[in-house]
């Protein structure tokens, strides 16, 4: 019979401005270490301005892509907000994250997380200004 077990970490990811930044290897390097081979990675960012992504990691031009339109569907400057405490880029960082996913689910097999060829796990961040953004892992398997 097998047995469950579960395991926590957290990774910090620093960002420079609006963008995406990958963490792949260090996700895949912390499920490999914990010792699951067969589960469920959870992944979940403790931010309300900044979200994570599975995208392409091959070409880089998708992810200014996805930036570009994401500038262009939720813009900066739009009368329409009122919460603006912390800048001109604060709301729409909260709609974008609103729009985009603040948690990941990603099935392990063999103690790799099952990506495919040209998949990488990114955060997404929404604010202009540097950041150190915290994601949350938790594995759930055997």
């Amino acid at each position: 019979m097998a047995v469950m077990h579960q395991a926590f970490h957290e990774i910090t990811v620093p960002t420079r401005g609006k963008g995406l930044y990958a963490f792949t290897p260090q996700v895949r390097d912390w499920v490999d270490a914990s010792g699951i081979r067969q589960g469920l990675l959870t992944l979940y960012i403790r931010h309300t301005s900044a979200s994570l992504l599975i995208q392409e990691n091959y070409d880089p031009t998708v992810q200014t892509d996805l930036e570009r339109f994401l500038s262009r569907l939720v813009p900066e400057g739009d009368p329409i907000y009122e919460h603006t405490l912390e800048g001109a880029d604060d709301m729409p960082a909260h709609v974008r994250a609103a729009l985009t996913p603040t948690h990941l689910s990603i099935p392990v097999a063999d103690g790799k997380p099952l990506l495919g060829t040209w998949q990488g796990i990114y955060v997404f961040e929404h604010r202009r200004a540097a950041q150190t953004r915290r994601v949350v892992l938790h594995l759930l398997g055997e």
